[in-house]
């Protein structure tokens, strides 16, 4: 499971003055606060209130992107920077309110493959029927709704004007957030996947690796450069012996790539320019898909961003026979004698 944090947004629905939801909006949030705390999810309240969204008012189709009014502008990133969400919602007249609706229908490829959770409120269904109803929508634009909800009776559940406390409701909005989170995660990479260049297998794609893919990429490093050091005699390799913080560091000062596959981080190669040098490094492949030309097709897309002219350098262990019989097959040739137990590789610029 991935490491990232998750950001959710927990939107209150109703608009109306006075009403019920914020109160409600506001436990939950607290509810949920230090379970979130130990989940490392990013809790964001909304409301639709104070977002103030006329009706649809753009036009060009939600699908399209196009957005003309700052409005739209403003809900769109707010959407899409979210991992899921907790619509804290009444119910209308056996639905979901208008406002809800509207809000959904302004945008389309920002909900795709983002978890949501409901907590309703109402008197006889305690707002149940809003959440089928709010169902029958949400699928449509790809969101995935939760199975844990929080439904709360009104006549049973306020008293002067607040909520009774319940901690058999504070557990299930727990419940709510524990589940949203497992689903977020399992859903980021078929979300990667539609935003980012294909990569060589069927399903794979590129994306930069970014500090916060540190802890994948240790992984990636240490078992990858078991090989290196049986063949060298040697574990004093850098790539096995970087702590968690020591990836961190170095991928804020390199450009990393990483190939990744059904959430997985199968491959990466990193660059950077040093004069007129376009150094690259850490190529690596994950044991059971080498011999399959991955190794090959991140070299060449490595080489491939270099500057014009850049000469491109590299280092390998000085009997790595695998890793020379890769880059001499690619052109480059040892520069010199081996500096310790590596070797330096250049060539040409393009």
């Amino acid at each position: 499971m991935s490491t990232k944090p998750v950001r959710v947004v927990v939107l209150g629905c109703s608009t109306r003055p006075g009403a019920l939801g914020p109160r409600i909006q506001r436990w939950l949030l607290e509810a949920v606060a230090g379970r979130a705390a130990e989940l490392g999810v990013e809790l964001v309240p909304v409301s639709l209130a104070e977002l103030n969204l006329p009706f649809l008012d753009e036009e060009e189709h939600p699908s399209s992107g196009l957005y003309r009014h700052g409005h739209t502008k403003r809900w769109s990133a707010i959407v899409e920077a979210a991992d899921g969400f907790i619509a804290v919602t009444p119910e209308y007249n056996y639905g979901m309110p208008a406002t809800l609706k509207n809000a959904l229908d302004y945008l389309s490829r920002e909900w795709a493959w983002k978890p949501i959770g409901f907590v309703s409120y109402g008197n006889t269904s305690a707002g149940t029927r809003s959440v089928q109803h709010a169902k029958q929508v949400v699928t449509t634009l790809r969101l995935v709704p939760l199975g844990a909800t929080v439904a709360i009776r009104i006549g049973e559940a306020v008293r002067d004007g607040g909520l009774v406390p319940d901690p058999a409701r504070d557990g299930a909005a727990v419940e709510v957030l524990e589940e949203l989170v497992r689903v977020a995660h399992a859903l980021r990479p078929v979300r990667e996947r539609e935003s980012f260049p294909p990569g060589p297998l069927p399903g794979s794609y590129l994306r930069r690796l970014s500090p916060a893919d540190a802890p994948e990429v240790t992984v990636l490093q240490r078992c990858c450069w078991v090989d290196e050091a049986v063949a060298n005699d040697t574990t004093a390799l850098a790539a096995l012996r970087e702590t968690v913080d020591d990836v961190r560091s170095w991928l804020t000062t390199w450009d990393a790539t990483g190939l990744w596959l059904d959430g997985r981080l199968v491959g990466m190669v990193r660059t950077r320019a040093d004069g007129a040098d376009w150094h690259l490094g850490r190529l690596a492949v994950v044991p059971d898909l080498r011999g399959g030309g991955l190794g090959r097709w991140l070299l060449r897309a490595a080489q491939a961003a270099a500057p014009e002219g850049a000469r491109v350098v590299l280092s390998t262990g000085a009997r790595s026979s695998g890793n020379l019989a890769l880059y001499r097959s690619e052109g480059f040739e040892v520069t010199g004698p081996a500096d310790g137990d590596a070797v330096t590789l250049a060539k040409a610029g393009a």
